[in-house]
């Protein structure tokens, strides 16, 4: 076991399967020293627990919440194209999009649940740039999507 999920498992949390494509499209793709990865969408297990706008539908508390699941399935995509987490030098950038009610402009709080994660699971590492953007509908009507750029070692 690598030594960032270890990290995970001291956290109660596991690496899951990498989220099947929902289109014409990679989960990840590495180019040079970088993993770029699709927007991850806040699957557990096959479904997304809680769908519809935050400030509507969804509370901003449980849109955080779901930007973490987020970020870990990013880290899921990561792995599959490096195989080994730990060769993560740093996160570089953060993409998150938040479905917006229209006076909700509580974005980057809500993005801070992917930030927060990746900060707990990889320390120095995980302190990235990072775009919060409100849109006013995802995929799957997924209250939020998540994706990093990230520079591993070879």
């Amino acid at each position: 076991m690598s030594a960032v999920e270890g990290k995970l498992a001291e956290l109660g949390l596991t690496l899951p399967d990498v989220v099947p494509p929902l289109a014409a499209y990679q989960p990840a793709v590495r180019s040079g020293a970088y993993v770029f990865t699709a927007g991850q969408l806040p699957m557990v297990k096959g479904s997304i627990p809680v769908t519809g706008k935050v400030g509507a539908e969804v509370s901003p508390e449980q849109a955080k919440e779901l930007a973490g699941v987020c970020a870990l399935n990013a880290l899921a995509a990561v792995k599959s194209v490096v195989g080994d987490l730990d060769r993560i030098v740093r996160v570089v950038k953060v993409v998150g999009f938040v479905a917006s009610a229209p006076d909700f402009t509580g974005q980057p709080g809500v993005l801070n649940g992917a930030s927060e994660l990746l900060g707990e699971v990889l320390g120095d590492k995980g302190v990235h740039a990072r775009s919060a953007v409100g849109v006013a509908v995802l995929p799957l009507d997924a209250p939020v999507e998540v994706e990093l750029q990230v520079e591993v070692a070879d």
